[in-house]
């Protein structure tokens, strides 16, 4: 089915994690959330106007703040240690495997990059990147009688240092055939 000019994505198809470094740049392997429920965004931006003879001139944004949010069905120890920090080790062989996720007071929340990809009736393959993501909100998960485990975390987007996106904040991209990273 040739690509469409309106896409019509819904629903979350996939959503994923790459870590980077301390600069914003060389991605790791993407860490899949396989229940992924919700993958948001909004983009905001300070104004200031510039008034003279009791009108308004002119007004300059102070530039583009994109915020997110993500919520998944339990968490993968690897993908949360992306977003809060912190480490994960495993230890011993089946039967008696381990991994043990642990955060110190001195580990500093990392940057990520997040990738989500819509299902699409319109055809082809709908995804959107956010470049450089930091959680700069709460990050929470709660453990409930009756009710599955949700990781939720939100925060800001900043523009990312990768030698292919320079500068970039976020990104949709549509394209004919599906390819998940």
């Amino acid at each position: 089915m040739p690509l469409t000019t309106v896409p019509l994505p819904y629903g979350l198809r996939n959503v994923g994690i790459k870590a980077l470094s301390a600069n914003k740049d060389s991605p790791g392997t993407l860490i899949d959330l396989p229940y992924g429920r919700t993958f948001s965004w909004s983009e905001t931006e300070e104004f200031e106007e510039l008034r003279g003879d009791d009108t308004v001139i002119t007004t300059r944004g102070s530039g583009p703040a994109p915020e997110w949010e993500l919520e998944s069905g339990g968490i993968k120890l690897d993908a949360f240690s992306k977003i809060v920090g912190g480490t994960v080790v495993g230890s011993g062989v089946t039967p008696n495997q381990k991994n043990t996720f642990t955060k110190m007071s001195t580990d500093s929340r990392p940057f990520f990059k997040l990738e989500g990809r819509a299902i699409s009736d319109s055809g082809g393959d709908f995804h959107a990147i956010i470049y450089a993501a930091r959680a700069t909100g709460d990050v929470e998960g709660e453990l409930a009688d009756g009710a599955f485990w949700l990781t939720g975390a939100s925060g800001r987007a900043l523009p990312t240092n990768e030698a292919t996106h320079v500068a970039k904040m976020y990104e949709f991209v549509q394209q004919e055939t599906a390819s998940w990273p």
